[in-house]
């Protein structure tokens, strides 16, 4: 039996058929996939996935490019720090990341393939890298705050205000994640994806980053993470004319027409893919489409 910082692999091993890595980032044992050769592309994941969400990508791309996947800290299989040990903000989370790349040692510019939260903590580190950046692959995330008018779902105000209510449903029921399978897809999800998609967040002291990126989205001054979220969404149109695909499903009942909007506004140049009946999950609901236009993308942009 194969168990990772006290997760068993073994029922979804079949799905998820890699190597494990880690770096000590900031002192927490960070997990990631490392995964063929060629230019890099470094996939960033959000809440409550892991690099799980991003595998069968992975299987497709390795043999022509060099894949990289982190588990955020708290995630997948990274170290699950406890309560009071860690900060769960975006400005760590991004710390975190740059302290793997610079663990990494690449010279290469690296392509970024970005999904929920992945989207805010790589176009952070992005825009304090620019050099570093090859092309950007956007799917149903935001490196912005919400569009005007744009109020969260009811659900996520709730967990978001915090006190004793949210991180109940969230620590004690598993109320995030476990709904999640239900919907963020917009097709159900096979039993043993199900499986993998969930098994990081079995237990309350594992779901603390599945409550805290929930309370941690920047909705006015005075949040937390506000000023860094202001920061980088000015600085987003820098990447106006880089390479960039977006892929979105359309059925995401939180990030939407309007995020997908502001994107297309923010990266005018942008290749653009719609796929109408896929959900947040949007690897899952059309994966084999998505992962075709994500390659013909990184065949055309990216070089030795």
């Amino acid at each position: 039996m194969s168990t990772v910082h006290g997760i068993d692999t073994a029922p979804f091993r079949h799905l998820y058929p890699f190597q494990p890595r880690f770096a000590t980032v900031n002192g927490w044992r960070m997990h990631y996939l490392d995964e063929g050769q060629g230019p890099p592309v470094v996939m960033l994941h959000g809440n409550p996935t892991w690099s799980f969400y991003y595998r069968n990508l992975v299987l497709r791309l390795r043999g022509r490019f060099r894949t990289i996947v982190p588990d955020h800290i708290g995630c997948g299989l990274s170290a699950k720090p406890p309560a009071g040990r860690y900060p769960f903000r975006l400005r760590r989370r991004v710390d975190d990341f740059a302290a793997l790349m610079a663990h990494l040692n690449m010279d290469e510019k690296v392509f970024l393939v970005l999904h929920d939260w992945g989207g805010m903590i790589g176009m952070a580190w992005a825009v304090a890298n620019p050099e570093r950046v090859a092309g950007l692959v956007v799917t149903n995330t935001a490196a912005f705050l919400p569009p005007a008018g744009k109020k969260l779902p009811l659900r996520l105000q709730v967990i978001r205000r915090g006190g004793p209510l949210g991180a109940a449903m969230v620590l004690g029921l598993n109320l995030f994640a476990r709904p999640a399978l239900y919907m963020a897809p917009a097709r159900p999800l096979p039993r043993d994806v199900r499986r993998g998609m969930i098994a990081p967040y079995g237990c309350p002291r594992h779901r603390l980053a599945t409550l805290w990126f929930v309370r941690d989205i920047p909705l006015a001054p005075g949040d937390p993470s506000f000023e860094l979220v202001r920061s980088v969404e000015r600085r987003i149109r820098r990447f106006s004319s880089l390479p960039a695909l977006i892929c979105w499903g359309m059925r995401d009942f939180v990030f939407d027409r309007d995020y997908l909007a502001e994107w297309r506004r923010r990266l005018p140049h942008a290749e653009v893919h719609r796929f109408e009946n896929a959900g947040h999950y949007l690897l899952e609901d059309a994966g084999s489409r998505v992962a075709a236009r994500i390659d013909d993308f990184l065949l055309t942009n990216g070089s030795e």
